[in-house]
């Protein structure tokens, strides 16, 4: 991070961060999962971490949440360094859908019957049976462990009362995952799949968690503090692209024209981004649009991106 860069984020965040949150009236926290339906609408923070060690903060970036969605991207980085592209692809696609990511129509009509692309539910749930390991318990704790690593952070751990609820709510992901189990996209119990994919959704983190996370995003695998490579690059290009096309739900292609960064939201109101060779940044903002992200989290990205042209476009 420039010296410049930095000063000028030091003096300007916390009043673009305020700014921002007054967008978070605009919008309310999900609530079809029960847990999630607890979170405070007016919650906004944000992190930001360059490869010197440096940081910015801003608002409530110390409040814990659950990944949900953002945890995604990592289960295919670590599904592909399992099993290689060609055995995860013949799974899923890579194409975004138009549709809700909650959605299974596409499943129904178009052939072959696979869901279309990892950030999806449907992809991710088949993603999450591809994790090495001989039991849900075994896949788990490699994910786990594997996040672990990337966030620079031994105590990243599960929040079990969002487990518990996503696993007594998940009725639509539950009809997702029989439904590919019948076109045999799964080979494992469904059950046994979800409990794989809720866990990971429910690893709790904060904003500073996120930003080291997509530091590893932003310096092609390779922890720039500490200088070891974690990732393949080409699996980093890989989860990337689908960042740019997927990661902002059905905003995807709105966000790339208004933000121009590889971004990964959840709908705990999570958004991990990162300015590709220069920042990691983690938000939280748990108010979300009618797409299923962050309101503030969103505007003040776009802030950022134009103030410092980060886009790459």
């Amino acid at each position: 991070m420039s010296m410049e860069q930095m000063q000028k984020l030091k003096k300007k965040l916390p009043e673009w961060l305020e700014t921002s949150r007054l967008r978070t009236g605009q919008g309310d926290v999900a609530a079809y999962i029960p847990e999630l339906a607890k979170a405070s609408r007016d919650t906004l923070g944000i992190h930001i971490a360059d490869s010197q060690g440096q940081t910015v903060s801003a608002g409530d970036c110390g409040m814990p949440f659950t990944m949900q969605s953002i945890s995604k991207v990592f289960t295919l980085i670590l599904a592909l360094m399992d099993h290689g592209e060609e055995a995860v692809f013949y799974n899923v696609g890579k194409e975004p859908t138009g549709d809700d990511f909650n959605s299974m129509i596409k499943l129904e009509l178009v052939e072959p019957g696979i869901p279309f692309n990892p950030l999806i539910n449907a992809g991710a749930i088949t993603v999450s049976s591809l994790i090495a390991g001989d039991s849900p318990e075994e896949k788990s704790e490699r994910i786990l462990q594997f996040f672990r690593k990337l966030a620079g952070n031994d105590r990243l751990d599960y929040n079990m009362d969002v487990y518990h609820s996503e696993l007594e709510t998940g009725d639509l992901n539950r009809s997702l995952a029989y439904f590919l189990k019948q076109n045999g996209v799964l080979k494992d119990p469904v059950e046994d799949v979800l409990s794989v994919y809720f866990r990971h959704c429910s690893i709790e983190v904060d904003c500073s968690d996120l930003s080291r996370m997509a530091l590893v995003l932003a310096f092609d695998g390779v922890d720039p503090q500490s200088g070891e490579k974690l990732i393949p690059r080409r699996y980093i290009q890989i989860a990337k692209t689908f960042m740019v096309t997927c990661g902002m739900y059905n905003a995807s292609g709105e966000f790339a024209i208004d933000v121009g960064l590889p971004a990964k939201s959840g709908v705990s109101g999570g958004i991990m981004a990162l300015v590709p060779g220069q920042y990691g940044i983690g938000i939280v903002g748990p108010s979300l649009n009618s797409k299923g992200n962050s309101i503030a989290g969103v505007h003040l990205l776009e802030r950022l991106s134009k103030e410092f042209d980060w886009s790459l476009f």
